[in-house]
């Protein structure tokens, strides 16, 4: 009996860890999916947001000694700023290219963040601010879980309901999703395409840096190893569909428990290491489900005539 309760503790304290770190995925890839409604463009470089946002919050906290309300705010508005400067200066300079090109300039962005990331804070995790409670959580018997990953599930569902808000009921989350669905038709009712492509960027860079900011929290150091954990947000996309934010969630669900469990029950198997197989086996569900569903979970099919 002591056994199974042993288990069944584990399993429970597991399942909550998979599920706080699928919910930081999830508002990372929320990024990724606002910037795909609206303007079609498969953003490589969504993860280093995530990065850049925690270190900004890092620098405004420790090295200028803001207090922690304003040090978040300069994070979220770093990512803001990055993502409106991103859209602005070479984005919008793309405009008319090829999907291809539009990709493989992302991706270089993608290279080019993560070196600046490396060049000006270094490859060394660093202590930094924990911006929420992280103490033990007693649930019942043997169970007990730290009270960050709580909080980091309560940020996403309150990020993902104000989304679906702003979507439903504001007039510049109506103009989004009209441009998403046919940007000539909304350019004819008088919305500036321009600026809807830019506020899903600045809105990209924020939902970034939150996700960045809960991920330093929990794990309480700032450091590029936080680039290892955003590879994760693109498995979480495509399995729930590049433009669904509900896919975010589930997808979000689905790596964050696939990742907690490699890590805590496979063991070494074939010479790959448990950390390994949490690396594998997102990426192999993502195959899988493509196989059955190639637009993901949630993903409208696109049927376009020649």
């Amino acid at each position: 009996m002591s056994v199974l309760a042993f288990d069944s503790a584990r399993l429970i304290s597991v399942t909550i860890n998979g599920l706080a770190n699928g919910a930081i995925l999830a508002i990372t890839a929320l990024g990724f999916v606002l910037i795909y409604k609206a303007t079609e463009v498969i953003n490589f470089a969504q993860g280093q947001f995530l990065v850049v946002g925690a270190f900004m919050v890092y620098n405004a906290n420790k090295t200028w000694g803001l207090p922690w309300p304003l040090a978040l705010l300069v994070g979220i508005g770093s990512g803001v700023v990055l993502g409106l400067a991103i859209e602005r200066l070479i984005l919008r300079r793309m405009i008319g290219e090829s999907t291809l090109s539009v990709i493989m300039v992302t991706i270089g962005l993608a290279s080019a963040l993560g070196g600046a990331a490396l060049g000006v804070w270094g490859a060394d995790g660093r202590p930094g601010p924990k911006f929420i409670p992280s103490g033990p959580v007693h649930l019942f018997g043997d169970v007990s879980v730290a009270a960050n990953r709580f909080w980091a599930v309560g940020v996403a569902a309150a990020m993902l309901i104000a989304v679906g808000l702003f979507f439903r009921r504001s007039r510049h989350g109506v103009a989004m999703r009209a441009v998403a669905d046919d940007q000539q038709a909304a350019m004819v009712q008088g919305i500036s395409v321009n600026r809807i492509f830019a506020m899903a960027w600045a809105l990209a860079g924020a939902a970034g840096a939150i996700g960045g900011v809960l991920l330093a929290s929990i794990a309480g150091s700032y450091g590029l190893d936080m680039q290892a954990f955003a590879i994760y947000v693109f498995p979480v996309v495509i399995l729930g569909g590049l433009d669904s934010v509900l896919g975010t969630v589930v997808g979000g669900v689905i790596v964050g428990l696939l990742v907690e469990y490699s890590k805590s029950y496979i063991h070494e198997f074939g010479g790959i290491s448990p950390v390994s197989w949490s690396v594998i086996l997102p990426f192999a569900a993502l195959v899988a489900i493509l196989l059955v569903k190639p637009y993901g979970l949630f993903g409208q099919a696109r049927i376009e005539r020649v």
